[in-house]
């Protein structure tokens, strides 16, 4: 139920539509087209870097007057005032050759390369929010993806194979221990972070730098806004609660403050729902951003986040379908996030970081179970451009969690665990091109566990090949280790990292206004845990598996379809493991075969108004049937939604407004995730069950948000083809 509490809408008419897009080409005195040139706007990170033919062309929330600048080596640096007011600029910029200089040709990291970022897909926040089905979640919308699966009782990314627990999360470089809202069994979980903190979205499915850490399958790195555009008060009113905001804005600082409340009581009186709820979900959230240019150069960012969440429910008692016991859950969850970037001369970049989380879980019923999470995180990097054709990137970090469970159970006997870790890493990795077509990156990771005593040493290689103006090849490899989740280490600490290979080779091709991408995958699990479900507490490391398949991806924004974005993305995924209390080798329970979306978004200018729609499909899902003689051999039906929304601008005494309508699974269709059996069979020798369903089949979501302080035009702003 928790995923269709939209929390992060308030920021929908603050920064929805604010996005300004410039294009343009650059060139030398000859007209020759300047490949890898440098385009940014000063004082920000907002930029990107020209293509073999010389285009450009990069997202920005800054408004007003603006300086961009152009280098690039052997010409002399390029600089121009611009007035941004939000709607596209195209640019055509001359360089002049610099006297006494080598006029060698290079190829900067923004052309091609072997990075994260050109093998990941980018979403920014406005095509996370405008993604109908998503509900304004990071999560959501990402499952509309090549490489996902959705897997409806969790809410949370499954990638290739991978459990949700193999998907880690980074804002700012640094690792976020709770990313996801809590919940109890089948009840889905939702981001805890709005997508409008963001300004990058970057989803690796695989390959990752060797930066990024302690992650089997996949990491999703969220790169946050630099200075707020303006100062801005926001009100939102919803059907699920409602929200206040404000922004100030200065020459180099700026500060916001949010503050949301959500109460499903009143729309869970007008429908209807599979689970007996007790006390409706009700939530209770506060936000703090303060940005601070440094110098020229420098910025200094820190988010705080804190919010409490409550609800209680009946669930069937698998033993006795015909009683229901009663879970009541507690959640206070803080997390603070801070950093520093800074480039130092002309060929250092340095970033550190400083983040600390806290979670408390409180589960009630007959027993109680109260968990406390702390987890602290430091992070340092520096970045060398030793020349033209090399960069290196090196740094570390250290992690400190502690984990205090304390279960009561019925007759008042408590068992207490207390977990702490101290990881220490360190990562080195270099980007080295070797022509104009053919770019590595080489790197190695290197972590130690306290909690198991144990080190490793990961070493992760990309390759990148151009094969035309537009297209390129790419290959990655790497090893990736992660220590087992906090469940199993409960009852055994005798155990050692779980370690996945992984294997990918892409092609890519990125013209105009579309995208196009294929890959293909390999990944090798060893060192699952594995243990016997009658003595958990002897769980050993001999658990393995495999997943392949392939991803296609394709993206068009308004070449096609004028006034349209759209994009399909279709997943074949095959894979098995013999790991937990699996008795063999089997597909895992959140694993579906083929995956299909289909995104379209239509923008109606004339009326200001948006049309979204998505299509989801998702091949059925194995689950176990006791009543079955094989393991895992039963299946769910196929998964199908179609959902919808639709946005309005327009104004309430002047200011920019903005209305959104949204309806998840338009249709009405019936979705079953699983099934839950009892623990016995009953006098017919059966075990009984019940589906494991959305708790609304249809959902809708109303909400107003104005803008107070920020002015409406017929062209606000809106992002249009």
């Amino acid at each position: 139920m928790k995923n269709i509490i939209t929390l992060l809408l308030p920021f929908f008419s603050i920064t929805a539509f604010a996005q300004t897009t410039i294009t343009g080409v650059v060139l030398g005195e000859k007209k020759e087209a300047v490949i890898g040139a440098n385009i940014f706007l000063k004082d920000t990170y907002d930029g990107t870097s020209s293509e073999l033919d010389g285009s450009f062309k990069f997202e920005t929330i800054e408004k007003g007057e603006q300086t961009i600048v152009v280098t690039y080596i052997g010409y002399e640096e390029f600089s121009t005032t611009v007035n941004l007011k939000k709607e596209a600029m195209t640019l055509e910029i001359a360089l002049i050759e610099e006297a006494n200089e080598l006029n060698t040709v290079t190829i900067s990291a923004g052309s091609f390369e072997a990075s994260d970022e050109k093998k990941a897909v980018m979403l920014n926040s406005l095509d996370i929010v405008t993604t109908a089905g998503a509900t304004a979640d990071i999560a959501g919308a990402l499952n509309t993806l090549p490489g996902t699966q959705r897997v409806g009782e969790t809410g949370e990314l499954f990638v290739r194979g991978g459990a949700a627990y193999e998907t880690k999360t980074f804002i700012d470089g640094l690792y976020v221990p709770k990313p996801y809202s809590s919940t109890t069994p089948d009840v889905p979980s939702r981001g805890r972070f709005s997508p409008f903190l963001f300004k990058g979205t970057m989803f690796s499915t695989g390959g990752y730098s060797a930066e990024y850490g302690q992650a089997l399958s996949s990491a999703l790195i969220l790169e946050s806004n630099d200075l707020a555009p303006e100062t801005i008060t926001g009100i939102s009113l919803m059907t699920l609660g409602l929200g206040g905001s404000h922004t100030q804005r200065w020459d180099k600082t700026s500060l916001s403050g949010t503050v949301n409340y959500t109460n499903l009581a009143p729309y869970l009186g007008l429908t209807n729902q599979d689970l007996d709820w007790q006390q409706a979900p009700q939530s209770l959230s506060g936000q703090t951003i303060f940005r601070h240019k440094t110098s020229e150069t420098g910025i200094f960012k820190m988010h705080a986040d804190v919010s409490k969440s409550w609800f209680k429910l009946k669930y069937p008692d698998l033993n006795d379908f015909n009683t229901k016991t009663t879970l009541k859950l507690k959640n206070d969850n803080t997390y603070v996030n801070s950093s520093f970037r800074e480039i130092l001369g002309e060929k250092w970049i340095l970033f550190a970081g400083l983040s600390y989380g806290f979670d408390g879980d409180e589960i009630s019923d007959d027993f109680s179970v109260k968990t406390q999470e702390n987890t602290g995180v430091a992070k340092m990097t520096l970045t060398n451009f030793i020349n033209d054709d090399m960069t290196v990137k090196f740094g570390a970090e250290y992690l400190k969690s502690n984990l205090r469970e304390d279960y009561t159970a019925p007759d008042s006997t408590v068992f207490t665990t207390n977990l702490n870790e101290n990881m220490a890493s360190a990562f080195a990795e270099t980007s080295i091109y070797l022509s104009r077509k053919f770019v590595t990156r080489v790197g190695f990771r290197l972590e130690h566990s306290a909690i198991l005593n144990q080190s490793n040493l990961a070493p992760r290689l990309s390759l990148a090949y151009k094969v035309s103006d537009h297209g390129q090849f790419s290959f990655a490899y790497g090893d990736f280790y992660q220590t087992p989740i906090n469940e199993q280490l409960r009852f055994s600490k005798q155990v050692e990292f779980e370690k996945a290979h992984h294997f990918m080779l892409n092609y890519q091709l990125i013209k105009d206004t579309r995208t196009f991408r294929v890959e293909g995958y390999y990944k090798k699990y060893d060192n699952l845990v594995k243990y016997d479900p009658e003595t958990p507490w002897m769980s050993d490391n001999s658990g393995d598996g495999y997943a392949r398949g392939f991803d296609v991806f394709f993206r068009d924004k308004g070449g096609l379809l004028k006034k349209a974005d759209f994009w399909v993305s279709y997943s074949f995924l095959d894979t098995q493991r013999d790991w937990r209390d699996y008795p063999t080798t089997a597909i895992p329970t959140f694993a579906s075969k083929h995956n299909l979306s289909v995104v379209y978004k239509q923008w109606f200018p004339k009326i200001t108004s948006s049309l979204g729609m998505t299509y989801s499909y998702g091949s059925s899902r194995p689950f176990n049937d006791p009543n079955m003689d094989a393991f895992n051999d039963g299946r769910t039906p196929a998964y199908h939604d179609l959902s919808m929304n639709f946005t309005h601008l327009t104004n309430i005494g002047g200011h920019f407004t903005v209305l959104h309508l949204s309806v998840n699974n338009l249709m009405g269709l019936n979705q079953t995730f699983g099934y839950r059996y009892s623990d016995t069979p009953n006098a017919n020798g059966e075990f009984q069950s019940y589906a494991i369903k959305p708790a609304i089949k249809q959902f809708m979501m109303i909400g107003c948000f104005i803008s107070i302080g920020q002015k409406y035009s017929k062209d606000n702003g809106v992002t249009s083809n």
